[in-house]
């Protein structure tokens, strides 16, 4: 059995406050995008152990431990006792791209062994599963357009199509660690919620939905400002970087032409129309 797990862009992403648990609670709008990685998984009756990870595409970095999916599959297998699995996994997401490629690995992983299995549980329970493998992850079991807040976890479906968009991303050849992107952070409260500035049109978000991690991530690496200035100069009715970086995307009206663009003989360009 195969499935496609998808990225997701950040529509606005507001520090709000510091918490005391050295966490921070945010505002954001996930929106998800027609990027793709493709994860399979086939019950495997020879040999010992539980499970097999095949991994090709883009390199990810660190033991097949700590792989998302992995952890997915052995939580539900503690509780269900699950057949061993070959599990394999094309990467196209970008990792370290504020891309959502990871937890959406994982939902998935989760959404793939509930129906493989007939394990017969709801979204709600696999959205609780997902949670305890990351803030974001739950977001991926619906995967519809959705307002976060919290430290990104307590979720709002938000009526939001940008269907007749077109998309273009760019991740250049750097990654941003979580701890840079919060060095410089200031958390403050908006004056207009999110929730407000997604009804009004899209060629005045640029005026009013910011990305709080530009102001710590820009001075740090220039080219990723220069992306975004780039863009807009492409024409993008709004252009932001996703989540902490450091991909950064512009959005465009349908029957703008998208271009070939470059940053780097080692950056990753994607584009296409939206589908939600």
């Amino acid at each position: 059995m195969i499935i496609f797990p998808n990225a997701k862009i950040n529509l606005g992403l507001n520090i709000t406050e510091r918490r005391s648990d050295g966490y921070h609670n945010l505002e954001t709008i996930f929106y998800p995008l027609p990027i793709e990685d493709a994860l399979e998984v086939n019950v495997w009756n020879k040999g010992t152990g539980k499970f097999r990870l095949h991994q090709s595409g883009l390199e990810i970095i660190g033991e097949t431990e700590n792989n998302l999916v992995v952890k997915a599959y052995k939580m539900l297998d503690e509780e269900f006792n699950l057949p061993p699995v070959d599990i394999y996994l094309f990467k196209h997401i970008p990792s370290g791209a504020g891309l959502g490629g990871g937890s959406a690995d994982a939902a998935f992983m989760l959404k793939l062994l509930n129906k493989k299995f007939c394990l017969n549980l709801t979204d709600e329970v696999l959205e609780e599963y997902a949670a305890r493998l990351g803030a974001d992850c739950a977001f991926f079991i619906k995967n519809k357009p959705t307002y976060a807040e919290g430290i990104g976890n307590r979720f709002s479906p938000i009526p939001l199509s940008l269907r007749e968009y077109k998309f273009l991303l760019v991740k250049p050849d750097i990654f941003v660690s979580t701890r840079d992107a919060f060095s410089k952070i200031r958390p403050c409260h908006p004056q207009i919620s999110l929730k407000e500035i997604v009804q009004l049109p899209i060629e005045e978000w640029r005026k009013y939905m910011f990305n709080d991690f530009e102001e710590s991530v820009f001075p740090q690496f220039p080219v990723i400002r220069e992306i975004k200035e780039e863009l807009y100069k492409l024409g993008a009715v709004y252009a932001s970087m996703s989540g902490s970086g450091s991909s950064v995307y512009g959005l465009f009206k349908p029957d703008t032409l998208l271009p070939e663009i470059s940053f780097g003989k080692n950056s990753l360009l994607y584009k296409g129309e939206l589908t939600i």
